[in-house]
């Protein structure tokens, strides 16, 4: 394995001849044919420090191999301080003669209209575009400390900022249509925070490097190498690049005093947004909230920020005022992101603690004989203006943050609740009155139909009604505390009624389901007993057929009463049609013309019951 280096173009802008004919020789890179690639790094300053490590790395620890060529071959430019121009010219160097370009960025920089990468590739695509003819370049785009969230979700954003980048170029006419794929080959990578993940970051530089091993064979990430020149005619080549891009004077970068701001202001920011992330009280409250909300939140976090900032506009008074202002925000905006989910777990502390008490609260009232409706609408009044009170406290001024959904939450969640206790107290209720009539009907019931006389029905709808008056009564006031709609209180009322009637249908079936066992004992009670409940003594002097005939007639009132369920006051032939067709069918005629001839019993209806 081969690994050296060279200064290709030295600070006062000149072309390293001598060195990048020694380096040639030294590594014998005209040897190489076509089987060599160049990878270049650009990034916005002090961003690099990922990329240096990727690259000690990946070219220190195995061989790099790109077909025959086992080698690692390194390039620098020494820039002068004060020439920003010279600094944008030699990354459009590099982008020229590169094959590969590993565009570094932090990923908080991504769908930022500010990120520091978007001036440089503006002006590297427009000046690519003027200088060079279409080259399909790889641009990797290399993000630096990767979050939490996914790659898949970072790489669409990306991107979309790259092809607006690309469409917000003024063009020449000649590539007025022309596609930024046509240029570049975009590819996007993510890498851990070395400091943070070492052995993570390892394993995905393991990998990348998987790719760079075949970096020129067909499809790999060299592109596809339509301008690439032998190598023996590389530093001829890469001397007429640079005089052509030396020549150009319509790249000039901003003055050197708004660079010099933009950097200075940007170090200074992140100096406090470390600060912050450091600051002692704030890690505590951060740990505080996770476990419960955390007294004078808002005030007390509001003071941190004020400092922060404070400390900020101090230091970075005397540079540009529009650089100067604007890093300042973008140091808001990323205050605000960090300390955002402490202000929503507050909420969420807040809301969750406001239920419970409404929960216990409106449980006590309902216990305390309170109505329904009442307690309700009281107890959510009170809990929703704590709610209100409470939330103000937890204010960031800095932040125009709305608490309003949270709020909204708290709302559906208590009004769910009231539904939920609504309807389990309304089920209870409706409970406590069906088991009232089922106790006052199925007794009684059960008894006059055991009786079975000319008053049965009369006395059983007499007893319905007025159980069901005094059960609907009780129940439509016990329903007016629950401020129900009336088409909802009607249904229920009718519901009650129903009820009431199927308890006596449900107990007449019960026992006409006994009938014949029913008849049978009566037969039997009245055949062998005097009318005073006395066993017959039979003398032979008694009439065993009027006596038959009594105890049948007996039996067959109650097969009469039981035949038919009467709530409805209408009078019916049932008894005198059975009497007809069981006990008087010997004379062979019916002597009541308004039965019918046919058989009334092959029927399941009778006419006159409903």
């Amino acid at each position: 394995k081969v690994c050296c280096s060279t200064h290709l173009i030295e600070g006062d802008g000149t072309f390293n001849v001598n060195g990048i004919e020694s380096f040639m020789k030294e590594v014998k890179l005209a040897e190489c044919g076509l089987s060599y690639a160049v990878v270049s790094i650009m990034g916005p300053q002090s961003s690099g420090m990922n990329l240096h490590k990727l690259f000690s790395y990946m070219f220190t620890h195995e061989a790099f191999t790109w077909g025959q060529l086992t080698r690692h071959y390194c390039f620098s430019i020494v820039s002068s301080q004060d020439d920003t121009a010279f600094e944008k010219q030699s990354a459009l160097f590099a982008l020229a003669v590169s094959d590969i370009v590993l565009i570094n960025m932090w990923c908080h920089d991504i769908g930022r209209e500010q990120a520091a990468n978007k001036p440089l590739l503006k002006t590297v695509f427009q000046v690519m575009m003027r200088l060079f003819s279409p080259r399909k370049t790889t641009l990797m785009f290399v993000i630096r400390d990767k979050t939490r969230t996914p790659l898949e979700n970072l790489e669409p954003v990306l991107r979309e900022d790259i092809q607006k980048i690309w469409d917000s170029v003024p063009k020449p006419q000649a590539h007025k249509e022309t596609p930024l794929s046509e240029f570049f080959n975009v590819e996007v990578v993510a890498l851990s925070s070395y400091e943070e993940k070492e052995e993570q970051f390892k394993e995905q530089v393991a990998s990348l490097r998987q790719r760079f091993f075949h970096s020129i064979a067909p499809g790999g990430l060299a592109g596809d190498r339509r301008g690439v020149v032998p190598a023996s005619g590389f530093s001829f080549s890469a001397q007429q690049i640079w005089k052509v891009i030396k020549d150009n004077r319509d790249l000039d970068l901003p003055a050197h005093k708004v660079m010099v701001a933009t950097v200075r202001c940007e170090e200074i920011a992140n100096e406090k947004l470390a600060s912050f992330v450091a600051n002692e009280e704030w890690c505590e409250f951060d740990a505080a909230i996770q476990t419960g909300p955390v007294s004078g939140f808002g005030k007390k976090l509001t003071s941190i920020l004020h400092t922060c900032l404070s400390e900020y506009d101090t230091e970075a008074t005397y540079f540009d005022d529009g650089v100067r202002t604007t890093k300042r925000k973008q140091l808001e905006e990323k205050l605000l992101q960090l300390v955002q989910p402490a202000y929503q777990s507050m909420l969420g502390h807040i809301r969750s603690g406001t239920l419970d008490k409404f929960k216990e609260a409106f449980d006590k009232a309902l216990n305390g004989g309170e109505g329904f409706s009442v307690a309700a609408h009281s107890c959510t009044k009170i809990f929703m203006t704590q709610f209100d009170e409470q939330s103000a406290d937890v204010v960031i001024q800095q932040a125009n943050w709305d608490s309003s959904k949270v709020r909204e939450k708290l709302r559906r969640d208590i009004d769910a609740h009231v539904a939920a206790v609504c309807a389990a107290k309304l089920s209870e209720l409706t409970n406590l009155y069906e088991k009232k009539l089922n106790n006052a009907l199925s007794g009684p019931v059960e008894a006059l139909l055991d009786g079975a006389g000319d008053d049965t029905w009369p006395a059983i709808r007499k007893l319905l009604r007025r159980e069901t008056e005094s059960a609907v009564s009780g129940f439509s006031v016990a329903l007016s505390s629950f401020d129900l709609d009336e088409q909802t209180t009607d249904k229920m009322l009718a519901s009650l009624e129903d009820y009431a009637r199927g308890v006596v249908e449900s107990k007449t079936k019960e026992e006409a389901a006994r009938v014949l066992i029913r008849m049978k004992d009566r037969f039997a009670t009245l055949f062998s007993q005097d009318s005073d409940s006395m066993p017959r003594v039979w003398t032979g002097k008694e009439d065993i057929r009027a006596i038959t005939k009594m105890a049948r007639l007996s039996s067959l009132k109650l097969l009469s009463v039981l035949a038919a369920i009467r709530l409805d006051d209408e009078a019916d032939n049932i008894e005198k049609t059975l009497a007809v067709v069981l006990v008087d069918n010997r004379s062979g005629a019916l002597t009541n013309k308004s039965i019918t001839s046919d058989d009334p019993l092959a029927s399941s209806t009778w006419e006159e019951v409903t």
